[in-house]
């Protein structure tokens, strides 16, 4: 029987995609932590008995200072890389008031759907992208 390695799982985190004017918001991974310098969408861990939209509103306060409106929750991804696995829960928002501030992140961006592939994302954030784009494809 093969050997399978098993990686340790970190638990729920949120992501949010913040959309403004026809465009969403993506922030660059720093240099210091994995998968440095890749686009993602910002969000960060769910505490322990923390509802999953709190944790989201918390670390976008935390990461952007901002605030947002929460539209809908898309479906949750099951990612697992070769040293950890995630289960990735996004979340379409409207920016509120403030424009982001890159306070944990290398770069911010405001993209349109069709510039999509002149950024790299994390492997998890794939399947997310997908579907978000089928959303905004139908509406």
């Amino acid at each position: 029987m093969a050997d399978v390695k098993k990686v340790p799982h970190i638990g729920d985190v949120v992501c949010a995609i913040i959309e403004k004017d026809g465009k969403f918001l993506i922030a660059q991974r720093p240099k210091g932590k994995s998968m440095a310098s890749l686009w993602e969408f910002p969000g960060g861990k769910v505490h322990e008995n923390e509802p999953e939209e709190s944790a989201l509103l918390r670390e976008l306060q935390e990461e952007l200072g901002i605030t947002v409106k929460i539209i809908m929750r898309l479906t949750p991804v099951l990612h697992k890389y070769p040293d950890f696995s995630l289960m990735l829960i996004p979340y379409r928002c409207l920016l509120q008031e403030r424009e982001p501030k890159a306070l944990e992140h290398a770069d911010l961006h405001w993209i349109t759907p069709g510039e999509i592939n002149l950024y790299t994302f994390p492997e998890a954030d794939l399947p997310v992208l997908e579907e978000y784009l089928a959303h905004i494809r139908s509406s």
